[in-house]
């Protein structure tokens, strides 16, 4: 094997790497903010859950805002949570909120929930979800009234998802989940409205 070969090997490694950590880093960040205040999470106990030390926290994110400000974006969620044809959209939402949760113990929306939490900065998360979630959402729906719709089907969500995450509904989290989606996305598919 070459020098050369050998070096971009090292650095394909280090880059998964430390996109990994940051990942470890985000995702032990959003489960302490999911059960704990903004301003009681330490950087030592992110780091703890995220099996770093503290220094390496502080060089991906550069402080804790820094971090939390990662966190409470929805971005990243929201591409793949919106990614499908309008008339199939409910059915995809529906089954995104259930299999995140089932297969990465994660949600794409559910934080906003824990919004009182946090004072200021429960704030961002609010205006964050409104403009990344209801608000991309809005924007893909026809009519007037779109605002409403896909606030009114983002809330249902919301209430799927906080019965198998936070409720842990024995009966949802033992359905299949093509089963709860054959039962619930219609109703969700219904309140984003007919499809031009």
């Amino acid at each position: 094997m070459s020098t050369a070969y050998a070096g971009e090997r090292a650095s394909r490694a280090g880059r998964r790497d430390a996109e990994e950590t940051k990942a470890a880093i985000v995702k032990a960040a959003r489960y302490l903010l999911a059960r704990h205040a903004h301003g009681d999470i330490t950087l030592k106990a992110i780091a703890e859950r995220a099996g770093v030390s503290p220094p390496l926290v502080l060089k991906y994110f550069g402080n804790k805002d820094a971090l939390f400000s990662s966190v409470m974006n929805f971005e990243a969620d929201v591409e793949t949570f919106l990614d499908a044809p309008l008339e199939d959209l409910g059915a995809h939402m529906v089954r995104h909120v259930l299999t995140a949760q089932a297969e990465r113990g994660v949600d794409p929306i559910l934080r906003i929930v824990f919004a009182p939490l946090h004072g200021a900065q429960g704030e961002i998360l609010r205006e964050n979800f409104r403009a990344q979630v209801s608000g991309r959402l809005a924007d893909r729906l026809p009519g007037e009234d779109a605002g409403l719709r896909a606030e009114l089907a983002v809330a249902m969500l919301l209430g799927l998802g906080a019965m198998y995450g936070i409720a842990r509904g024995p009966h949802v989290r033992a359905a299949d989940v093509e089963e709860v989606v054959k039962r619930y996305a219609p109703a969700v598919q219904d309140t984003l409205g007919p499809t031009p």
